[in-house]
């Protein structure tokens, strides 16, 4: 029976109250990353990390070592990675053992939730769990999506009768379904979930968390159930959820695609995902990014230590980018980020705020962003979220 201990809610800024949209710079595992470090504030120990999602940026390879570098975890940990939408996250949850980090991300409409588990905190059980086929809408190897495009079969034959065998009591909330939906089979005062995909789960366990609500949670995609039971206790909440802007306008170049050096991309990842600097032995110096050293005898000094960077800053000088480059929206702005306490001053691209916004002296912190998708392989490194005074 796993306990939640704390539960992290991110929201890009972008798009309406009721339907948010990814930035360019943004995929499922930087906003897992979002989710996933705000769950850990104020945290115990990781031991496994649980990633839920229909939207993996890779699908041939594997995504851990980005998820576990941004969220500054052990390289070491193991990271299972489920396609899945609701049902799949409650999945996770019900069969977690206690320092298990579970997170669920989605695209359409964006956002994502991790929840932590302990020994103590807001105590879940199974439920009801029921495998139905109604393959309403599919996707093959290629991506090609099919859709029978009946909605009425779908609540029907789908979420009415995969609640009636699985004799639960009425729900206190339901994700994977629009609000309106969820306020008719529900009871009064379900919580607004932003999202219906594989972070609707924990968006909801954290709504019920908050207002000290017990009661099924189920969780549902086409005729897929899945619920716990939300029994008492309590877990702490840390929401990133900033209020929606209008998306930019701008567009991006066509031409050539600027290729990527895999061997440069392996060198450089550690430090620039990790964000961390190096410094050698004896030195008090920080050198961003890291680098090798000739001593003063002419010898190649190479074994440099990494050291963790701080992640807030204010702003030291800035430019706003017109000129066109394969791959970006333009314009955007550049910023180099005096980091607090370590002497460092690193040059990255602004995230969060219209072009232009940002002024010398504002302050905010680096978020992990993708800074590009070259010869199809995503780059992620660090990007300035001011704060949203500033922005």
């Amino acid at each position: 029976m796993p306990y939640v201990a704390s539960v992290g809610t991110y929201l890009p800024c972008w798009g309406s109250a009721v339907h948010r949209v990814a930035g360019d710079d943004e995929d499922a595992v930087t906003m897992a990353v979002e989710a996933g470090r705000a769950a850990l504030t104020e945290a115990g120990a990781v031991e496994r990390v649980v990633l839920v999602s229909r939207d993996l940026p890779l699908l041939e390879s594997s995504n851990a070592a980005v998820l576990l570098a941004g969220l500054g975890l052990d390289p070491e940990l193991e990271v299972d990675e489920r396609l899945g939408g609701a049902p799949a996250t409650v999945d996770a949850l019900s069969s977690a053992r206690p320092r298990t980090l579970i997170i669920g991300a989605d695209l359409a409409p964006a956002g994502a939730a991790a929840i932590l588990t302990a020994e103590r905190g807001l105590q879940v059980r199974t439920a009801a769990r029921v495998a139905r086929s109604l393959p309403v809408r599919t996707r093959n190897a290629t991506g090609d999506v099919h859709d029978y495009g009946d909605p009425r079969l779908l609540h029907e034959r789908g979420l009415i009768a995969s609640l009636a065998a699985a004799w639960l009591d009425t729900p206190v909330a339901i994700a994977g379904v629009d609000h309106a939906r969820a306020v008719e089979l529900c009871l009064p005062g379900p919580p607004v979930l932003p999202t219906t995909g594989a972070s609707a789960s924990l968006f909801a366990l954290a709504g019920l968390a908050e207002q000290g609500k017990a009661g099924p949670l189920v969780a549902v995609e086409q005729a897929i159930l899945s619920g716990i039971s939300v029994s008492g206790g309590s877990a702490r909440i840390h929401r990133r959820e900033p209020q929606p802007q209008s998306q930019l306008d701008g567009g991006q170049v066509s031409g050539a695609e600027i290729p990527i050096s895999l061997a440069a991309y392996e060198r450089a990842f550690e430090a620039k995902v990790r964000w961390e600097a190096g410094r050698f032995a004896g030195s008090g110096e920080l050198d961003f990014p890291p680098r090798y050293r000739v001593s003063d005898d002419g010898a190649l000094a190479t074994d440099y230590e990494l050291v963790p960077l701080p992640r807030t800053g204010t702003v030291y000088t800035e430019t706003t980018v017109n000129i066109p480059v394969p791959g970006l929206r333009t314009p955007y702005s550049l910023v180099i980020v005096e980091l607090d306490g370590v002497g460092v001053r690193a040059l990255v691209k602004v995230t969060g705020a219209t072009p232009g916004a940002v002024d010398i002296g504002d302050r905010g912190r680096l978020a992990l962003r993708r800074v590009a998708v070259r010869s199809g392989v995503p780059d992620y490194g660090y990007a300035f979220e001011p704060d949203r005074g500033a922005a």
